[in-house]
């Protein structure tokens, strides 16, 4: 995510106010206080041999990802910071009750982005309150990792360290994907970009490994992903197609509140008749509303049309950066038609 841009350049803009960005820059100047070199601390006789084998692999594949992804080979996630909580940051997705539009908040150096990131989760929380009361859905979710777009030198978090091999190294190679490429105003391209370069860099890692075990787990974790994905993907064009629908307010309620209760049916018979009762989702579909759908839209809605121009450059890094870079330099409704035909 592109977070801490965004909280830092919410005074400039005029659209935070001082106490947003007073919480933004004590947040990341707490993460510089703790922030110290992973080959530092590889020397440190205080520090379990365990986690020194993490921060080995650590490097292991932040090494790979600027010498075989040609990600940006720079200071990030060379250092690591302890921030003694679960997550980085809290960010606040919200759309109005009846649309799929999220809602956006504009920064000076990122341009428009669908979300609103804090370093506090009461705070987010109390902002998502707000947003609420005026009649919203609202979601609020714990972020693991975050990119500054290269301003400055990023530090693995321990908000990381609990994940499998192949997530840990998929995240940084997302995150320096932003580094790599971002273009303003465009959120669901810039994290479809992302999420396009961390697959197929999982899959370059895990062949470069030749860890079987992680691959066969990564292999159950795509497909997972790939019928969730579809799921929410039919259920957002419904529901999309619900709201153009001219109801009263009480009836569009009604006829609402039925089809997320066939979202959850839909879901339940996902599990039973393709997942083997795997429950690894069922947290996500607690209170489902239009804000939790658009945040996996955000990240997935373009994932297949990138992956195919990915495809049409046979696979080469290089040349893909070079097509995705020049699809972000069409205009907005350019670059949609054109990931709508990579689509078909």
């Amino acid at each position: 995510m592109l977070l801490m841009v965004s909280l830092l350049t919410g005074l400039l803009n005029g659209c935070s106010g001082v106490h947003y960005y007073s919480q933004a820059v004590g947040g990341q100047w707490d993460i510089w206080q703790r922030t110290q070199a992973i080959s530092h601390l590889l020397l440190d006789e205080s520090i379990d041999d365990t986690l020194k084998q993490r921060f080995n692999d650590i490097l292991a594949m932040r090494a790979f990802a600027s010498r075989e992804l040609h990600l940006p080979d720079n200071d990030s996630y060379r250092h690591y910071a302890d921030l003694q909580r679960p997550y980085v940051v809290w960010s606040v997705f919200a759309t109005p009750e009846f649309s799929l539009t999220p809602k956006q908040w504009c920064f000076w150096f990122v341009g428009c982005v669908t979300y609103r990131g804090y370093f506090s989760q009461t705070e987010a929380e109390t902002f998502a309150d707000s947003l609420s009361a005026e009649g919203n859905d609202v979601y609020v979710a714990g972020i693991a990792a975050y990119s500054t777009l290269g301003w400055f030198a990023d530090p693995v978090l321990n908000t990381m360290l609990h994940w499998s091999d192949w997530r840990l190294a998929g995240l940084i190679f997302h995150e320096l994907a932003h580094q790599q490429l971002y273009i303003a105003n465009d959120t669901a391209f810039n994290e479809a970009f992302a999420m396009t370069v961390e697959y197929e860099g999982i899959k370059r890692w895990l062949l470069f490994r030749r860890d079987e075990a992680q691959w066969q787990e990564y292999q159950r974790w795509l497909n997972y992903q790939h019928d969730f994905n579809q799921l929410i993907l039919d259920f957002r064009q419904e529901l999309d197609a619900l709201y153009q629908e001219s109801l009263e307010p009480s009836l569009m309620a009604f006829a609402k509140q039925n089809k997320f209760a066939q979202l959850q049916q839909r879901y339940q018979e996902l599990k039973t008749q393709r997942w083997d009762n795997f429950s690894g989702y069922d947290r996500w579909f607690n209170e489902v509303n239009n804000a939790k759908l658009n945040s996996v839209m955000t990240y997935q809605q373009y994932v297949p049309a990138l992956q195919t121009l990915l495809a049409q450059q046979e696979g080469d890094l290089l040349a893909f950066y070079q097509a995705a870079a020049q699809l972000g330099a069409l205009s907005f409704a350019q670059r949609q038609a054109y990931l709508a035909q990579l689509s078909e």
